[in-house]
Protein backbone atom coordinates (compact mmCIF):
# COMPACT_ATOMS: atom_id res chain seq x y z
CA UNK A 1 0.00 0.00 0.00
CA UNK A 2 1.14 3.83 -0.84
CA UNK A 3 -0.77 4.92 1.90
CA UNK A 4 -3.90 6.77 2.29
CA UNK A 5 -4.07 9.43 -1.35
CA UNK A 6 -4.49 5.09 -3.03
CA UNK A 7 -6.85 4.85 -0.78
CA UNK A 8 -10.79 4.50 -2.97
CA UNK A 9 -8.67 5.62 -6.23
CA UNK A 10 -9.73 4.72 -9.48
CA UNK A 11 -7.64 4.81 -12.03
CA UNK A 12 -7.70 4.71 -15.82
CA UNK A 13 -5.05 2.51 -17.86
CA UNK A 14 -4.96 3.21 -21.41
CA UNK A 15 -2.17 0.89 -23.14
CA UNK A 16 -2.47 -1.27 -26.69
CA UNK A 17 0.00 -3.85 -24.90
CA UNK A 18 -2.05 -6.58 -23.41
CA UNK A 19 0.60 -7.73 -21.05
CA UNK A 20 1.54 -4.27 -20.25
CA UNK A 21 -1.98 -3.29 -19.09
CA UNK A 22 -2.20 -6.71 -17.54
CA UNK A 23 0.40 -6.14 -15.63
CA UNK A 24 -0.11 -2.35 -14.13
CA UNK A 25 -3.96 -3.26 -13.46
CA UNK A 26 -2.38 -6.21 -11.15
CA UNK A 27 0.79 -3.99 -9.60
CA UNK A 28 -1.41 -0.88 -9.16
CA UNK A 29 -4.50 -3.19 -7.64
CA UNK A 30 -1.59 -4.31 -5.05
CA UNK A 31 -1.19 -0.73 -3.95
CA UNK A 32 -4.46 -0.09 -2.95
CA UNK A 33 -5.92 1.52 -6.45
CA UNK A 34 -9.11 0.68 -8.22
CA UNK A 35 -8.11 0.01 -11.79
CA UNK A 36 -9.85 0.08 -15.25
CA UNK A 37 -8.47 -0.62 -18.60
CA UNK A 38 -8.73 0.24 -22.12
CA UNK A 39 -7.08 -0.94 -25.10
CA UNK A 40 -7.15 2.27 -27.12
CA UNK A 41 -8.18 6.42 -27.22
CA UNK A 42 -11.37 5.40 -28.41
CA UNK A 43 -12.47 3.16 -25.74
CA UNK A 44 -11.06 5.46 -23.13
CA UNK A 45 -12.72 8.11 -24.03
CA UNK A 46 -16.11 6.03 -24.22
CA UNK A 47 -15.24 5.36 -20.71
CA UNK A 48 -14.55 8.31 -19.74
CA UNK A 49 -18.07 9.39 -20.82
CA UNK A 50 -19.33 7.04 -18.55
CA UNK A 51 -17.06 7.21 -15.13
CA UNK A 52 -15.75 8.83 -13.52
CA UNK A 53 -11.50 8.73 -12.63
CA UNK A 54 -9.09 10.19 -10.16
CA UNK A 55 -5.81 9.60 -12.69
CA UNK A 56 -5.23 8.65 -15.96
CA UNK A 57 -2.37 6.86 -17.31
CA UNK A 58 -2.08 7.08 -20.57
CA UNK A 59 0.69 5.29 -22.91
CA UNK A 60 1.79 7.44 -25.70
CA UNK A 61 3.28 5.22 -28.44
CA UNK A 62 -0.26 4.15 -29.43
CA UNK A 63 -1.71 3.34 -33.02
CA UNK A 64 -4.63 5.67 -34.42
CA UNK A 65 -4.52 8.79 -31.43
CA UNK A 66 -1.83 8.14 -29.28
CA UNK A 67 -1.43 9.63 -25.61
CA UNK A 68 0.05 12.68 -26.50
CA UNK A 69 -3.01 13.22 -28.93
CA UNK A 70 -5.52 11.91 -25.96
CA UNK A 71 -4.30 14.29 -23.73
CA UNK A 72 -5.02 17.37 -25.45
CA UNK A 73 -8.65 16.40 -26.07
CA UNK A 74 -9.37 14.89 -22.67
CA UNK A 75 -8.03 18.35 -21.34
CA UNK A 76 -10.64 20.52 -23.41
CA UNK A 77 -13.31 18.54 -20.92
CA UNK A 78 -11.58 17.28 -17.98
CA UNK A 79 -9.48 18.64 -15.49
CA UNK A 80 -8.33 14.73 -14.44
CA UNK A 81 -4.91 14.19 -13.58
CA UNK A 82 -3.02 12.44 -16.38
CA UNK A 83 0.18 10.66 -16.29
CA UNK A 84 2.27 9.50 -19.65
CA UNK A 85 4.17 6.23 -20.07
CA UNK A 86 6.49 6.09 -23.06
CA UNK A 87 9.56 4.37 -23.94
CA UNK A 88 10.36 7.85 -25.80
CA UNK A 89 12.48 8.95 -22.73
CA UNK A 90 13.79 12.17 -24.63
CA UNK A 91 13.58 15.57 -22.61
CA UNK A 92 11.58 17.12 -25.99
CA UNK A 93 8.71 14.46 -25.50
CA UNK A 94 8.59 15.31 -22.04
CA UNK A 95 8.32 18.83 -22.57
CA UNK A 96 5.63 17.90 -25.23
CA UNK A 97 3.58 15.88 -23.02
CA UNK A 98 3.15 18.67 -20.10
CA UNK A 99 2.61 21.32 -22.45
CA UNK A 100 -0.30 18.94 -23.70
CA UNK A 101 -1.63 19.15 -20.37
CA UNK A 102 0.07 15.87 -18.58
CA UNK A 103 0.68 16.30 -15.03
CA UNK A 104 3.40 13.93 -14.81
CA UNK A 105 5.86 11.53 -17.48
CA UNK A 106 7.35 8.54 -16.47
CA UNK A 107 10.07 6.94 -19.29
CA UNK A 108 10.02 2.78 -19.75
CA UNK A 109 11.16 0.68 -18.08
CA UNK A 110 10.58 2.19 -14.48
CA UNK A 111 10.44 0.73 -11.60
CA UNK A 112 6.72 -0.14 -10.28
CA UNK A 113 7.41 1.47 -6.56
CA UNK A 114 8.48 4.84 -8.14
CA UNK A 115 5.22 4.82 -10.20
CA UNK A 116 2.88 4.05 -7.31
CA UNK A 117 5.06 7.13 -5.09
CA UNK A 118 4.34 9.45 -8.48
CA UNK A 119 0.92 8.90 -8.91
CA UNK A 120 0.22 9.42 -4.96
CA UNK A 121 1.60 12.39 -5.11
CA UNK A 122 -0.52 13.53 -7.84
CA UNK A 123 -3.53 12.65 -6.30
CA UNK A 124 -2.40 14.49 -3.02
CA UNK A 125 -2.49 17.50 -4.49
CA UNK A 126 -5.55 17.18 -7.07
CA UNK A 127 -8.11 14.97 -4.90
CA UNK A 128 -9.76 17.86 -2.12
CA UNK A 129 -10.41 15.86 1.30
CA UNK A 130 -14.22 15.31 1.68
CA UNK A 131 -14.97 16.11 -1.78
CA UNK A 132 -18.07 14.56 -4.11
CA UNK A 133 -19.97 12.22 -4.07
CA UNK A 134 -20.22 10.29 -0.82
CA UNK A 135 -23.54 8.64 -1.08
CA UNK A 136 -26.93 8.25 -2.99
CA UNK A 137 -30.45 7.71 -2.17
CA UNK A 138 -33.26 5.87 -3.79
CA UNK A 139 -36.68 5.56 -2.86
CA UNK A 140 -36.13 3.55 0.81
CA UNK A 141 -32.27 2.85 -0.30
CA UNK A 142 -29.11 4.23 0.43
CA UNK A 143 -25.27 3.49 -0.57
CA UNK A 144 -22.14 4.68 0.78
CA UNK A 145 -19.44 4.51 -1.56
CA UNK A 146 -16.40 4.94 0.37
CA UNK A 147 -17.62 2.03 2.16
CA UNK A 148 -19.36 0.32 -0.37
CA UNK A 149 -22.75 -0.68 2.03
CA UNK A 150 -25.64 -0.76 1.09
CA UNK A 151 -28.59 -0.31 3.83
CA UNK A 152 -32.58 0.09 3.74
CA UNK A 153 -34.15 1.96 6.55
CA UNK A 154 -30.56 2.03 8.10
CA UNK A 155 -30.22 -1.85 8.11
CA UNK A 156 -27.18 -3.57 6.24
CA UNK A 157 -27.92 -5.18 3.16
CA UNK A 158 -25.38 -7.70 1.84
CA UNK A 159 -23.82 -7.53 -1.08
CA UNK A 160 -21.71 -9.81 -3.55
CA UNK A 161 -18.13 -8.36 -4.46
CA UNK A 162 -19.20 -7.78 -7.94
CA UNK A 163 -22.69 -6.81 -6.70
CA UNK A 164 -21.05 -3.84 -4.78
CA UNK A 165 -18.64 -2.92 -7.30
CA UNK A 166 -21.55 -2.56 -10.30
CA UNK A 167 -23.63 -0.19 -7.37
CA UNK A 168 -20.30 1.88 -6.63
CA UNK A 169 -19.98 2.32 -10.40
CA UNK A 170 -23.34 3.08 -11.13
CA UNK A 171 -23.52 5.25 -7.87
CA UNK A 172 -20.70 7.41 -8.74
CA UNK A 173 -22.89 8.63 -11.69
CA UNK A 174 -26.09 8.79 -10.42
CA UNK A 175 -29.05 9.47 -13.65
CA UNK A 176 -26.19 8.63 -15.91
CA UNK A 177 -25.91 6.00 -18.57
CA UNK A 178 -22.81 3.69 -17.64
CA UNK A 179 -22.22 1.44 -20.57
CA UNK A 180 -21.95 -2.35 -20.36
CA UNK A 181 -18.42 -2.06 -21.46
CA UNK A 182 -17.58 0.11 -18.73
CA UNK A 183 -19.14 -1.25 -16.21
CA UNK A 184 -17.41 -4.73 -16.72
CA UNK A 185 -13.97 -3.10 -16.60
CA UNK A 186 -15.13 -2.00 -13.24
CA UNK A 187 -16.33 -5.37 -11.96
CA UNK A 188 -13.86 -7.75 -13.50
CA UNK A 189 -16.15 -9.45 -15.90
CA UNK A 190 -17.08 -9.49 -19.16
CA UNK A 191 -20.54 -7.80 -20.50
CA UNK A 192 -22.45 -10.65 -19.91
CA UNK A 193 -21.26 -10.77 -16.38
CA UNK A 194 -22.86 -7.33 -15.91
CA UNK A 195 -26.16 -8.52 -17.26
CA UNK A 196 -26.22 -11.86 -14.49
CA UNK A 197 -25.30 -9.12 -11.80
CA UNK A 198 -27.88 -6.76 -12.72
CA UNK A 199 -30.22 -8.93 -12.75
CA UNK A 200 -29.47 -10.35 -8.67
CA UNK A 201 -29.17 -6.41 -7.91
CA UNK A 202 -32.57 -5.79 -8.90
CA UNK A 203 -34.03 -8.68 -6.55
CA UNK A 204 -32.61 -6.75 -3.95
CA UNK A 205 -33.47 -3.36 -4.41
CA UNK A 206 -36.47 -3.49 -6.92
CA UNK A 207 -39.88 -4.11 -5.45
CA UNK A 208 -40.54 -5.66 -9.03
CA UNK A 209 -37.54 -6.26 -10.52
CA UNK A 210 -39.36 -7.47 -14.14
CA UNK A 211 -40.44 -3.73 -13.63
CA UNK A 212 -37.51 -1.73 -12.80
CA UNK A 213 -37.77 1.70 -10.97
CA UNK A 214 -34.21 2.18 -9.65
CA UNK A 215 -31.21 0.13 -11.88
CA UNK A 216 -33.17 0.91 -15.02
CA UNK A 217 -31.87 -0.74 -18.50
CA UNK A 218 -30.97 1.87 -21.72
CA UNK A 219 -31.39 -0.19 -24.16
CA UNK A 220 -28.70 -0.53 -26.83
CA UNK A 221 -26.21 1.56 -24.32
CA UNK A 222 -25.85 0.72 -20.99
CA UNK A 223 -27.40 0.80 -17.43
CA UNK A 224 -28.66 3.39 -15.25
CA UNK A 225 -29.05 4.35 -11.11
CA UNK A 226 -31.96 6.45 -10.78
CA UNK A 227 -30.63 7.87 -7.72
CA UNK A 228 -29.88 11.44 -5.78
CA UNK A 229 -26.37 11.86 -4.65
CA UNK A 230 -25.80 13.00 -1.14
CA UNK A 231 -22.36 15.18 -0.98
CA UNK A 232 -19.73 15.08 1.88
CA UNK A 233 -20.05 18.73 3.49
CA UNK A 234 -17.73 21.48 1.81
CA UNK A 235 -18.03 19.81 -1.39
Amino acid sequence: MTGPASEDAHILVVDDDDRIRTLLKRYLQGGGFRVSTAPDAGKALSMLKALTFDILILDVMMPGMDGFELTETIRKTSDTPIFLLTARGETTDRIEGLKRGADDYLSKPFEPEELLLRLSAILRRTKPAGAGISRVAFGEWMFDLDRERLTRNDEIVRLTGGEAALLSALSANPGQTVSRFALSERTGGGERAVDVQVTRLRRKIEPDPKEPLHLQTVRGEGYRLAADPVFDEGS
